[in-house]
C-alpha cells in the first residue's frame, strides 16, 4: 500500500480528520502511561500529538508547504529539536534521572502527530498500536528477566 501525501492544502473535513486522528494516536500512548501512574501522562501526550499535527498542518494550509517542500522538513526538523525540551523536563525530577521511557513516549507522540498531519493515517495507527504493545508486552518481558 503506498501513500504519496499531498503538500496541497486539504479541506475542512480533511483537516478535522486528521487532527482527530493524531489526539487518538496521543491518547492512545498518554492513557497507557495514565494508568500506570507514570510522569506525562495522557493530557501530555495528546497535547504534544496534536501539537505537532498543527505545526506540520500550518505549512500545509498556508500553501507553504507545497511552494517550497523544505518548509515542511525545516517543520518537522524544529518539532524533534523542540520536543527535546519537553521530554528532558520528564527526566530531570528532583535532582535525579528517571523517566527516560516517558520521555521517549512523548518523542513518540510527537512522530505519530506529524504522521496524522502529513496524512499518513495508517503510519499514525500503526505507528501508536506498536507503541503500546511496546509500553505494555515490553514491561512484561522485561519483568521476567
Amino acid at each position: 500500500m503506498s501513500v504519496t501525501p499531498s503538500l496541497a492544502p486539504i479541506n475542512e473535513w480533511e483537516l478535522v480528520f486528521r487532527l482527530g486522528l493524531a489526539v487518538i494516536c496521543g491518547a492512545m500512548i498518554g492513557l497507557e502511561r495514565e494508568i500506570k501512574d507514570k510522569p506525562a501522562g495522557l493530557r501530555t501526550n495528546v497535547l504534544v500529538s496534536f501539537g505537532t499535527a498543527l505545526f506540520v498542518l500550518v505549512t500545509i494550509q498556508t500553501g507553504a508547504a507545497q511552494v517550497n517542500s523544505d518548509v515542511l522538513g525545516r517543520a518537522i526538523t524544529g518539532i524533534a529539536s523542540g520536543i527535546g525540551f519537553v521530554g528532558g523536563g520528564t527526566i530531570l525530577r528532583d535532582s535525579r534521572i528517571r523517566g527516560l521511557t516517558s520521555a521517549a513516549a512523548i518523542w513518540v507522540s510527537a512522530a505519530l502527530g506529524i504522521a496524522a498531519g502529513c496524512g499518513l493515517w495508517f503510519m499514525g495507527l500503526v505507528g501508536a498500536i506498536a507503541t503500546w504493545l511496546i509500553l505494555n508486552v515490553l514491561k512484561k518481558v522485561e519483568s521476567y528477566f
